[in-house]
């Protein structure tokens, strides 16, 4: 599916990990360059070890993604690479979204 990001178009994709070399050791990715986004949709519902919220996990990781191509898009490639500030975001996002609904900030 195509996402719009400020302006830019990115290939949205939810894959199984195998599917794309670039996915081993991660849940996804975000390639700012080629303008793609890949979310691993099957290691951890189907892995033995799996956490137990599957779609909480996954929809904080497209989250994460998503976050890296805006900041890629707003000419802010220093915090494209900072991991932590970017799961932050993703972590605290929904929060955030929740207040801002409740005191009419939308």
């Amino acid at each position: 599916m195509t996402i719009n990001i400020l302006g830019q178009d990115y290939d949205f994709q939810e894959i199984a990990a195998k599917e794309d070399m670039k996915m081993a050791d991660m849940n996804g990715y975000c390639d700012p360059y080629s303008k793609i986004i890949r979310v691993d949709n099957d290691f951890y519902e189907n892995h033995p070890n799996s956490i137990s919220d599957f779609k909480a996990f996954k929809e904080k990781v497209i989250r994460h993604e998503i976050i890296h191509a805006f900041f890629a898009e707003s000419g802010m490639r220093e915090y494209t690479e900072n991991e932590l500030l970017v799961g932050w975001i993703a972590t605290q996002f929904p929060k955030m979204l929740k207040v801002f609904h409740q005191v009419g900030a939308l």
